[in-house]
């Protein structure tokens, strides 16, 4: 059986990527429901939000579920992290997914990473971290990770400067436990390449910004089944914490603030245009002027509005048919 699915109590190796305002309750429960990991994108780590949308999806779901926060200080600072640690326990949530930080600069470092990790392990829950490099990879095994899930740049959201392509196979090279592939996949034919490089599943986003239960502003999701390819843009690099994101006046008006700026001043502005805007992006459908709306470069792949379960399933079947044929392809 496949290690990722057995360790996880899931019937197919696809992860929900976590997507600010979308990855609520209702879509988070419709990948569990499926067969896959729902995942509860709550990254801020607000104990009210986080135990609001843990009631929710258990209203809806017994399966497997995880709940994502981002794997830095600013989440997990001593009384938020306790405040979190009593809900997780409390509630028995299955699964941890955890984002580091995707700049080079700022790595995963040993000594916040093991003391969290096994806290969270204590509660005998399985952990889920994202990474962008392979010494982050290594760093998140050693602490004591159960899966890894490495990101590529095509990936939308906070991302980094290495592609998928090359990013899962060091990572795997290295891991020792499963790994899951995130960035830029769509279908099966990407869930077969990941396969190929050497993980054991994968993580989709954006493919799942057009479900039908994604609770995401009509003008919205409109903008992402328009999207075709060199939609997106990465931008924000004077933050630390670059972000990929459908092209609108949002994103240009970030790109001249870097060009004009020194990076401490730009870093100021950018913060300032960017506050709130995920949310005005992804629940208002403020698509053209201060909306953020995070999407990977798979967007342009993304052409029709279907149930959370038909694109688990359309994924999971399109990779089986690509891999069983893979033996009659002429080298």
């Amino acid at each position: 059986m496949n290690p990722l699915c057995t360790l996880l109590g899931i019937e197919k190796p696809v992860i929900q990527g976590p997507m600010s305002w979308i990855s609520t309750a209702p879509l988070a429960a419709a990948v569990s429901e499926a067969g896959g990991l729902g995942v509860l994108g709550t990254g801020i780590g607000q104990p009210e939000f986080i135990q609001e949308q843990v009631s929710l999806i258990k209203q809806k779901t017994n399966k497997p579920y995880a709940i994502n926060l981002g794997f830095h200080p600013r989440v997990f600072h001593e009384e938020n992290f306790r405040t979190i640690l009593e809900i997780l326990k409390k509630e028995q949530v299955p699964v941890i997914h955890l984002d580091s930080l995707c700049d080079e600069q700022r790595r995963l470092e040993p000594d916040f990473a093991g003391p969290r990790i096994r806290a969270l392990k204590e509660l005998n829950l399985k952990v889920l971290v994202k990474v962008f490099t392979v010494r982050d990879a290594e760093t998140a095994r050693d602490a004591g990770a159960d899966v890894l899930i490495a990101k590529g740049w095509e990936g939308g959201g906070h991302t980094t400067l290495q592609t998928t392509l090359v990013a899962v196979p060091q990572i795997a090279d290295v891991a020792g436990i499963p790994v899951a592939a995130s960035g830029g996949i769509a279908d099966g034919r990407g869930m077969a390449a990941a396969m190929v490089l050497g993980a054991a599943g994968i993580e989709m986003g954006t493919a799942f910004l057009a479900a039908q239960e994604a609770e995401i502003h009509p003008k919205s999701r409109q903008a992402i089944l328009d999207a075709g390819d060199f939609a997106t843009v990465e931008v924000g690099f004077s933050t630390g914490e670059p972000c990929r994101q459908l092209r609108n006046g949002l994103t240009r008006e970030i790109m001249e603030v870097e060009s004009a700026y020194p990076q401490n001043l730009a870093k100021e502005k950018v913060l300032r245009l960017v506050t709130n805007s995920s949310r005005r992006g992804m629940l208002e459908g403020d698509v053209e002027t201060n909306g953020a709306l995070m999407a990977g470069q798979s967007v342009g792949m993304i052409r029709n509005i279907r149930s959370a379960r038909d694109i688990i399933n359309s994924t999971v079947e399109q990779c089986r048919a690509i891999l069983r044929h893979a033996p009659d392809i002429e080298l």
